[in-house]
């Protein structure tokens, strides 16, 4: 992928030239039709979205939860975690997505402490046992 498409994706902010260059390695771009499934609950994590381009509904147990759009990331708790997909997301609309699996995802997070900040935050705010420990 080109690096330059980091650039508009708030997780990677802060990364100079040669990082959003080494992260972008780790990386792929892929586009998707509406209505497909990026995630699904319960399912085994191999992969890290930030979306680009398009949007995205995440639900948990047929609930939704939020709609996400370009700039926004998923699929980190799982990954994190070392669990199963704790919601379903479905695209939408059309969508361009950045996708890295798990081997990458853990070496950019080891590589790159204010990223892997960043996902440690996002994980404690959206998993499910943070909010039943904090509930």
């Amino acid at each position: 992928m080109d690096a330059k498409q980091l650039d508009g994706v708030p997780l990677f902010e802060g990364l100079s030239r040669k990082e959003r260059g080494t992260v972008a390695r780790w990386a792929d771009v892929i586009d998707l039709p509406s209505g497909y499934h990026l995630a699904d609950q319960g399912a085994f994590a191999h992969e890290f979205f930030a979306l680009l381009e398009g949007n995205v509904e995440v639900t948990r147990d047929g609930e939704r939860l939020v709609e996400l759009g370009p700039g926004d990331f998923f699929g980190e708790i799982a990954l994190v975690e070392r669990d199963r997909r704790t919601a379903t997301v479905t695209a939408i609309t059309p969508v361009t997505a950045i996708v890295m699996h798990g081997r990458d995802f853990d070496a950019m997070r080891s590589g790159f402490p204010q990223i892997a900040q960043r996902i440690h935050d996002a994980v404690h705010a959206r998993s499910p046992r943070h909010d039943q420990d904090e509930g």
